[in-house]
């Protein structure tokens, strides 16, 4: 899957505060989805995925299940579109100056002109350090097509490499999909063990680290790490993860939370003559630290 597309630069204060809207129309979005999905493990139900033009919901089920709709951000011609399964198409654009209170209007009347109901039970931003509902954020309007755009390059790209890096596994994994609460693309390999998540305090995060794993990530830069960067980090943490060696050099560990996690910045990626190469050697590196110092049994994987 050798790919010669050139990726862009993206650095974060260029464009923070346009990732900051656009966050916040995802969370919307995603609440819709949390509302009205079945469950799923792992809350799987609730994610996007990548698409041919941008990120979309994948089918949502409605009318007490005889129909479905999606909700696609197609960020190559900056529009939200909603369509359902009953031939309703409806479609608006994302510009500068849309705020998100405007957007969050939008979309309900939009959906409402398509006969699709939703209570939203908790329509407030998650873990952003936001304040207020969405009705009332009219602070944030930014949006910035360029970088929103090169934005949606990099994630196809990655897209396609942790597809291809994830065929290879035979044990349980989760799909290549983006979690709208923390804006960042992952794929996670399961060692089919149950873990120890008692001292968890969130029931979210009890559901999501119920099982042994090894997530592999992609996230654009926030607040506390303030450039792109891939991710790797292993669940329950073993003893001695970080002392063995990730590729390439520039790659690292940190400490995340009082646990390792393998890190390797975008920009040291996309200065190097392969990056897909490149890339592919962190996470196979990180794989091989996280399932070495866990004792995995991956004869069947």
């Amino acid at each position: 899957m050798k790919s010669n597309q050139k990726l862009p630069q993206l650095p974060l204060e260029e464009w923070e505060k346009s990732k900051i809207t656009l966050h916040l129309f995802l969370q919307i979005v995603g609440k819709i989805k949390l509302a009205l999905m079945p469950p799923k493990n792992h809350w799987w139900n609730i994610t996007f995925r990548v698409s041919s033009k941008g990120l979309t919901t994948g089918p949502i089920p409605y009318q007490n299940g005889q129909g479905n709709f999606t909700i696609e951000f197609d960020l190559l011609k900056h529009l939200v579109q909603i369509n359902s399964s009953n031939g309703g198409v409806r479609k608006f654009e994302i510009m500068y100056g849309l705020t998100v209170s405007k957007f969050y209007s939008l979309l309900l009347d939009n959906l409402q002109q398509l006969n699709i109901s939703v209570n939203l039970k908790n329509p407030y931003p998650y873990d952003m350090g936001v304040e207020g509902e969405f009705t009332s954020l009219t602070k944030h309007y930014h949006y910035d097509a360029n970088y929103v755009q090169k934005y949606y390059r990099v994630l196809l790209w990655v897209d396609n490499i942790f597809k291809d890096f994830e065929c290879q596994y035979k044990g349980k994994s989760s799909p290549v999909h983006l979690f709208w609460h923390s804006l960042d693309l992952v794929v996670t390999r399961f060692s089919g063990k149950k873990a120890d998540n008692s001292m968890m305090s969130r029931t979210s995060d009890r559901e999501a680290y119920s099982h042994e794993n090894i997530s592999f990530g992609f996230w654009a830069g926030d607040k506390n790490h303030r450039e792109p960067a891939f991710y790797s980090y292993t669940w329950p943490s073993p003893e001695g993860l970080d002392s063995y060696p990730i590729k390439p050099a520039e790659a690292k560990w940190i400490d995340n939370n009082g646990s390792p996690m393998a890190l390797l910045n975008y920009q040291d990626l996309i200065n190097k003559p392969d990056p897909e190469k490149t890339l592919k050697e962190f996470l196979h590196s990180a794989y091989q630290a996280g399932i070495t110092s866990a004792g995995w049994e991956t004869e069947s994987f």
